[in-house]
């Protein structure tokens, strides 16, 4: 019981990490050291912590390369490093996470792509500007636009967190 509610509040901050990507195009930093906290006590609790410890500090090196080249951001690739402890270090689990996560944004980034011509095109036309966005909802949707017709980065903490939640929401009922 214990763990699982653990896993219930690291999906909480996990859709956070999510919406906050989504509006801000950043992940606050504290959001990988509470997830990276939690991971460490559920490791422990299930005498993993040694292995799902490797597997992060390895997932943290390859994603630093991918960061470092400039193809991801530092708070997608801190958010992702710190999910990683969190998720029971058995190979079946952690490749079903990792293939969710491409195939989450790889999703995403096809949207993205269906979606820049005709927003650009709107765009051109003055459409879609939301003149006086006055709501949170208006605001992100408004800056959603612009991201989208410039070809702007991706949110994809939204990706690794929606994994995440996949995988661990049932994990949560086991315990």
């Amino acid at each position: 019981m214990f763990v699982a509610g653990l896993i219930i509040s690291a999906t909480s901050l996990l859709a956070y990490a999510a919406l906050h990507d989504l509006a801000a195009r950043t992940v606050p930093n504290w959001l990988p050291l509470c997830l990276l906290a939690l991971g460490i006590v559920v490791r422990v609790a299930d005498h993993s912590l040694r292995v799902g410890l490797i597997i992060t500090a390895i997932t943290f090196v390859a994603l630093f390369a991918i960061w470092f080249s400039g193809m991801m951001g530092g708070g997608d690739v801190k958010l992702w490093a710190a999910t990683v402890l969190l998720i029971p270090p058995h190979w079946q689990i952690e490749m079903n996470f990792f293939l969710r996560v491409f195939l989450i944004g790889g999703g995403l980034a096809v949207v993205y792509l269906a979606l820049w011509l005709p927003v650009a095109r709107l765009r051109a036309r003055g459409v879609g500007t939301f003149a006086a966005a006055h709501s949170l909802l208006q605001r992100v949707a408004r800056a959603e636009v612009w991201r989208i017709s410039r070809r702007g980065p991706l949110p994809y903490a939204v990706a690794i967190s929606g994994s995440a939640i996949l995988t661990l929401l049932p994990l949560s009922k086991m315990n």
